[in-house]
């Protein structure tokens, strides 16, 4: 089968490999569609970082490189392994792609599996991926959807979940709660939509127009204002009564950004960094202390699928705005990440597929 394999840095091939076999408690899935993800354009920039080298293997999934990518990915039940009997073939899924060490309790009632040792993710660290035409994914980390969901939109469900996440980790949201978002990009973006869903007032901060406005076309944001025209913290006052921003929510890695959103919060707010840093951030600790901000860190998803699932299946979150490409897995690299690293600003999320009967086009 056809599968998007990462060797090295700038090196990822188009590769006809085996296909898998499902063993016990395992689901073969046929993918649909697999987005792109910011993850993977690091890894082809500056990796390997969650991808294992060609002579050290994962500790988990004892695999090196190449390895096949894509971990945002939607698809079929082709086949069921033995002791599978909660699926049928035909079914709809869509899959929360860890790689946990077996002897961690990732049960329904746990929240701290996605932070165990040597936590990694399918489609980076092995155990195939989403950018191929099949995958084998224990069922445990396996969810049905429904049909009437289209399987493009299911592709988002897990970057989704990251942001149900980040509003969970903020403590929940009650009705009319402002919320300040820092970037819309794609987690910004998503993230929003789960504080709209679930009854917040969204404030997004952007300096570009085009994701501002796709902000507001898509309906996750009431306002969306550019730091580069006004001041966020006094915009944020004058919409607030003077109080500030409830929660607040760093979605650009950029310090100039959370430093906005420490003058932006209310006193005793609470701010959750959503962004993965790549280098060390400054803080000024006395705005921290004197408004005594709860300042929380946030990553991946922790049981949080379900309840995601549930907020797109019952209509409260349209993710079909946000699929603003939709490419053949042959284009991944020309058409994919060329697109999302030298012209991110017209693109969202773009979808894969290998499947070339497929409609490639994003109206559909």
């Amino acid at each position: 089968m056809k599968a998007a394999r990462f060797y090295d840095r700038n090196d990822i091939r188009i590769e006809e490999i085996e296909e898998p076999t499902p063993v016990e408690g395992e689901v073969l899935i046929s993918v649909a569609w697999c987005g792109i993800c910011g993850t993977d354009l690091h890894e082809y920039l500056e990796g390997p970082i969650f991808c294992p080298t060609h002579t050290t293997p994962h500790p988990i999934s004892g695999e090196t490189a190449p390895v096949t990518l894509g971990h945002e990915f939607s698809g079929v039940v082709a086949a069921l392994g033995s002791g599978v009997t909660d699926l049928e073939v035909g079914d709809h899924v869509v899959v929360e792609p860890y790689i946990i060490d077996e002897s961690v309790d990732t049960g329904p009632t746990s929240k701290d599996y996605h932070l165990s040792e040597n936590m990694n993710f399918i489609g980076l660290a092995g155990r195939g991926g989403g950018l191929a035409e099949k995958i084998a994914v224990k069922r445990r980390w396996v969810h049905k959807i429904s049909k009437d969901l289209p399987l493009d939109e299911a592709a988002l469900i897990e970057p989704l979940s990251v942001g149900y996440h980040a509003v969970e980790r903020a403590g929940g949201v009650k009705e009319g709660d402002i919320a300040l978002v820092g970037g819309a990009g794609p987690i910004g973006l998503l993230t929003a939509a789960v504080l709209k869903a679930q009854g917040a007032i969204v404030i997004i901060s952007e300096t570009s127009s085009l994701r501002r406005q796709k902000a507001l076309d898509s309906g996750v944001a009431d306002y969306a204002l550019s730091p580069t025209e006004v001041d966020i913290p006094e915009e944020v006052k004058k919409l607030t009564n003077g109080k500030g921003a409830d929660l607040a929510f760093e979605c650009t890695s950029v310090n100039v950004v959370l430093d906005t959103l420490f003058d932006a919060i209310k006193p005793q707010g609470v701010i959750v960094v959503v962004s993965i840093w790549g280098k060390p951030a400054s803080l000024d600790m006395q705005k921290l202390v004197l408004k005594e901000v709860d300042l929380r860190g946030t990553i991946a998803y922790v049981n949080n699928h379900p309840e995601t699932i549930k907020l797109v299946e019952s209509g409260k979150i349209n993710l079909k705005p946000f699929i603003t490409g939709k490419i053949l897995v042959d284009h991944l690299v020309d058409e994919g990440f060329d697109t999302l690293i030298n012209r991110n600003e017209t693109a969202v999320k773009i979808l894969v597929t290998t499947n070339p009967s497929f409609s490639l086009d994003t109206s559909n």
